[in-house]
């Protein structure tokens, strides 16, 4: 497994500087940008192309090209991997064109679709939204194509370009706000113009090392093609499993959209901070196991297969937990340290801290997905996840009605949070039923020392809650305090609270390579 884990902490590598490339892009925006009508706008009109980037890009496309892929680099000729790339590229840039143009033709009706409660609204900027989702939504044939370049490098074991990747988004959009935008009329439009962009820069960015492999694309399309075929076969049903959280973000942005203004932005932000370790730990082990998976499959080791799988768990969780506890524990402190600048007030702390507490607590379940999925993919198996993602979205739908709508009618502030949480706990049952069919099909059996790994898990977080209990100001102090002052006393909770964690893992028996999964 070490091969797996120097592959897993160079995506893990990327991905931290692109996530913190991303806070700073959130930090900026929210200084220079005022939660309102134009911000909330925006994050819906790069919300709807982003959520099809998660769809083509990193969900579906990947988890159905890259097995397939594997299974030609390991049983066929160098010549009918190249054909097959070349017809594959041309295949999904012809269809991701015609959902492009369809997309820019009608913005206005997608943005009543997610946003509804944008029309009863006097602050609200529908039109604006339209406008910016022109431009925007181009963002997803650019994006893909980026996706299919790095399912390809992926695949021969290039993870660092594919990860390194999303960092021009950040560094586009960080462009665009500070020098752009007081260029615009309108600020926010400048944004819109970033993302347009960072597709581009993203998808170039790979092709230099395709050139020298020689597997840059070409684009040719022929209908009948078999392994295009396969490939869309078990796209199609994995669009709804491998994306079942994005689409339960949609519904709670349509719902938000009901919601007191300046929603939309709070659950994009406390989403925000999720999304770091869920891509930090869970896309990475989910990325370096799929081709591993895939190829244990194609060459029957069930034995290599199970072993792989138990590996990416046991190392999730060690991780996943001591996530979650920060960004439960932390969440005004991180808000407060990382976004409380110019137009974003305490006020917004707050609210964002609430929606942050529940969403954190799905982050285990969210991770688990990204790794337990690629079991049923890397075998060819779509309609298993698919099935099971469609419980959970259903879930979430009912979650929503039991949580948000009591929470609302009430007239209690806050029911953004109760979205969140409907989410987390919908992770929850896509998780456990994931699990629960990969054992009831013999897919894959836990090894041994489970439960003393838990055991020590679950002592190691006591003594990490007691730590920052006890070190952690209140909120009158992240108030008050500069940002010099927030920042070195965040990190030294964080750091104490991690070498806590850690050191009580040691301390109780577990050896530093079996921190690792080793």
């Amino acid at each position: 497994m070490s091969s797996l884990l120097r592959s897993g902490a160079v995506i893990s590598a990327m991905t931290m500087v692109s996530r913190v490339l991303g806070l700073v892009r959130d930090m900026i925006i929210a200084r220079y940008f005022p939660v309102g009508g134009a911000t909330d706008a925006f994050f819906v009109a790069f919300k709807i192309p982003n959520l099809l980037r998660r769809f083509f890009a990193e969900g579906a496309f990947a988890l159905a090209f890259v097995p397939v892929l594997s299974e030609y680099k390991e049983t066929r000729s160098r010549e009918a991997l190249k054909d097959l790339i070349d017809h594959v590229a041309g295949a999904l840039g012809l269809i991701l064109l015609i959902i492009s143009t369809v997309g820019m033709l009608a913005a206005p009706l997608l943005v009543n679709v997610f946003a509804p409660g944008f029309m009863d609204k006097p602050d609200a900027r529908p039109d604006l939204a339209a406008d910016m989702l022109r431009i925007t939504f181009p963002y997803i044939l650019f994006i893909s194509l980026a996706g299919l370049l790095g399912g390809i490098l992926n695949t021969f074991k290039h993870f660092a370009t594919p990860a390194f990747a999303p960092v021009l988004l950040n560094v586009v959009l960080i462009v665009a706000a500070i020098w752009v935008a007081p260029l615009f009329d309108e600020p926010v439009m400048a944004l819109a113009w970033g993302v347009f962009f960072a597709g581009i820069a993203q998808m170039l960015v790979q092709v230099p090392i395709l050139r020298k492999m020689g597997l840059v694309p070409r684009f040719r399309y022929r209908k009948a093609h078999d392994g295009v075929k396969k490939i869309m076969k078990l796209m199609i049903p994995a669009l709804f499993g491998s994306s079942v959280a994005q689409l339960n973000l949609v519904i709670n942005t349509v719902i938000a959209s009901f919601l007191m203004v300046g929603s939309i932005s709070w659950l994009y932000y406390s989403d925000r901070f999720v999304e770091l370790p869920l891509a930090i730990f869970g896309v990475a082990l989910g990325t370096v196991i799929l081709p591993k998976l895939s190829g244990d499959h194609a060459n029957a080791d069930s034995s290599q297969f199970s072993s792989t799988m138990d590996w990416a768990l046991r190392l999730a969780l060690l991780l996943a937990v001591p996530a979650t506890l920060g960004l439960l524990l932390l969440a005004k402190p991180i808000l407060a340290t990382v976004m409380m600048y110019g137009e974003f007030r305490w006020l917004d702390v707050e609210m964002a801290a609430m929606s942050l507490r529940t969403y954190a607590l799905g982050l285990p379940a969210f991770i688990l997905v990204k790794v337990l999925a690629p079991g049923f993919y890397s075998r060819q198996d779509t309609r298993t996840p698919v099935k099971i993602g469609i419980i959970a979205i259903f879930s979430n739908m009912l979650l929503n009605l039991l949580i948000v709508l009591p929470w609302y009618l009430s007239g209690k502030v806050g029911a953004h949070a109760g979205l969140a949480l409907a989410t987390a706990l919908a992770g929850y049952i896509n998780a456990g039923l994931l699990f629960y069919y990969l054992r009831k099909d013999n897919i894959f059996n836990l090894q041994h020392g489970w439960l003393k790994h838990l055991g020590r898990i679950l002592v190691a977080t006591v003594t990490m809650v007691v730590l920052l209990w006890l070190l952690n100001p209140d909120g009158l102090w992240w108030q008050a305090a500069s940002g010099l002052e927030k920042i070195g006393w965040l990190a030294m909770l964080i750091s104490v609270a991690l070498a806590g964690y850690f050191a009580t893992l040691r301390l109780s028996g577990i050896t530093a390579r079996q921190m690792l999964g080793r």
